[in-house]
């Protein structure tokens, strides 16, 4: 008779008084490939961060296109003094070609009790002051849309990344079943780069943001086929079950497959938004001071939206200014930036207002910029680029300026410095991953320990860069 064989496992558990197993069993827990079999549960379950961050929700003003910061959180009045001259320095590299020193058409003022000065394209924002912590020695990389966007949303800008919200939102989970857990919301379509901008990229499907265009008023059209006027919803109910259960059969037979099991996942979290949808995103069941605070236009309706979707417990809400990359102010720039400005200045400022009236805006992270920043020199005509006005200015990635408020930031304050002139962040410099380090840090996580293994190696959203800015914490 044949002596049985012994699987590899087998003769290690009991050879050696089972010592081998436990020798094993340690080389391949150093290794993360000895872990439980997986546990279906909901991937948008609340989950704990690394350690108790002050931080729970986040909201980010996405200003697309790129607001100039010397026209509106940067006063740099050595502009006035070199008005229509060279500058007494080489023009840094940007995208085009600029020429003299152009002037802010705009005044500044100190406001609150910080005394921080603002331009008078942002009163309303500015009379919260002291609760906003502006940075004004941000930097990138390229002074290109493309690539900039790339990096603010995704800490990489030429490969494919998942973005903050979408790596937030695997983090934490969400508060709410019944709605995503991240949304991004602008008006009149996408802007540059489209929904890479919100992308989950290698994290499982169901962490990428849902995209909603909020031009429109009535729910069935920000949000397609959210009423079923076919059947009930105990009739929905019992379908999905049925449904659900053909699913799991699919799902397994395919090893799992994350973008078969996030559009599986997408079916209860669509039966689920027929419920919760209709209260968020209807605005007309705000008191009407509330309503007459945010003031008329898009700009106030969507970000009180936000506002809605943040109590409800989603836990990103991404806020573009429009579709394309409205800020990108080649020429006009006076005339462009009190438009946009006017559109949402006052909305804005009421959002930090109502935050901090209910008690969010201690726990709710408050995020304020562009991809970059411009040009304090005026851009040359370039045919076929822009009108052949010498009236505004170009991209500039060597220093920017972006503000944050609320969740566990120091109010009141600015960090940083860009030279004289606005050109480039000399003082204090924080980079894009400095910043994405930082807000995670405020979120609860140690941005080198926040890991997703894909492809062999542990990807984080600060790749291998980012330091925490503990200076800007309150």
């Amino acid at each position: 008779m044949n002596a049985p064989i012994l699987a590899r496992r087998d003769l290690l558990r009991r050879c050696g008084m089972g010592f081998g197993a436990l020798g094993l069993a340690n080389l391949l827990a150093d290794d993360r490939a000895l872990v439980a079999a997986p546990v279906h549960t909901n991937p948008l379950a609340p989950r704990q961060p690394h350690f108790p961050g002050k931080a729970k929700r986040v909201i980010h003003l996405f200003m697309n296109g790129g607001p100039s910061h010397v026209d509106t959180f940067d006063p740099k009045p050595a502009l006035a003094r070199y008005a229509g001259q060279a500058l007494p320095m080489p023009n840094l590299r940007t995208e085009r070609r600029t020429g003299a020193a152009f002037p802010s058409p705009f005044k500044f003022k100190r406001y609150g009790h910080s005394g921080i000065e603002v331009s008078e394209l942002f009163p309303h924002v500015a009379s919260c002051i002291d609760d906003i912590c502006v940075i004004r020695s941000m930097h990138a990389n390229v002074p290109n849309h493309e690539p900039s966007l790339m990096l603010m949303n995704c800490g990489e800008a030429r490969l494919v990344r998942p973005s903050f919200g979408s790596w937030l939102t695997y983090g934490l989970g969400s508060e709410n079943q019944n709605l995503p857990g991240f949304i991004a919301m602008c008006p009149g379509g996408y802007p540059i780069q489209e929904s890479q901008n919100w992308q989950s990229a290698f994290l499982p499907g169901v962490y990428q943001g849902t995209y909603i265009d909020t031009q429109h008023t009535q729910l069935e059209r920000l949000i397609e086929n959210i009423r079923n006027r076919r059947v009930t919803r105990d009739q929905q109910r019992q379908q999905l079950d049925l449904l659900a259960q053909l699913n799991q059969r699919h799902l397994e037979r395919r090893g799992r497959d994350p973008q078969l099991e996030a559009r599986i996942q997408s079916f209860e979290l669509a039966f689920g938004m027929q419920r919760d949808a209709e209260d968020a995103f209807d605005v007309a069941r705000e008191p009407r001071h509330i309503r007459d605070l945010y003031g008329p236009g898009t700009q106030a309706r969507q970000l009180l939206i936000a506002r809605r979707l943040l109590e409800k417990g989603v836990r990103f809400v991404q806020v573009w200014t429009g579709e394309g990359q409205p800020w990108d102010n080649h020429d006009d720039i006076e005339v462009n930036h009190r438009r946009l400005a006017r559109d949402s200045d006052q909305a804005i400022g009421a959002l930090l207002k109502d935050l901090k009236q209910r008690g969010m805006l201690d726990d709710t992270l408050v995020i304020w910029g562009g991809e970059f920043g411009r040009t304090p020199t005026v851009e040359l005509p370039t045919p076929g680029q822009n009108a052949g006005r010498v009236n505004g200015r170009d991209h500039n990635h060597w220093g920017f300026t972006m503000w944050l408020a609320g969740g566990g930031v120091r109010g009141g304050m600015t960090y940083g410095a860009t030279d004289e002139f606005g050109f480039q962040a000399v003082d204090n410099r924080v980079h894009v991953h400095d910043l994405h380090a930082t807000l995670l840090w405020l979120l609860g996580f140690d941005h080198e320990r926040f890991t997703y293994r894909y492809a062999g190696r542990d990807f984080r959203l600060t790749d291998v860069h980012g330091r925490v800015i503990r200076e800007i914490m309150a």
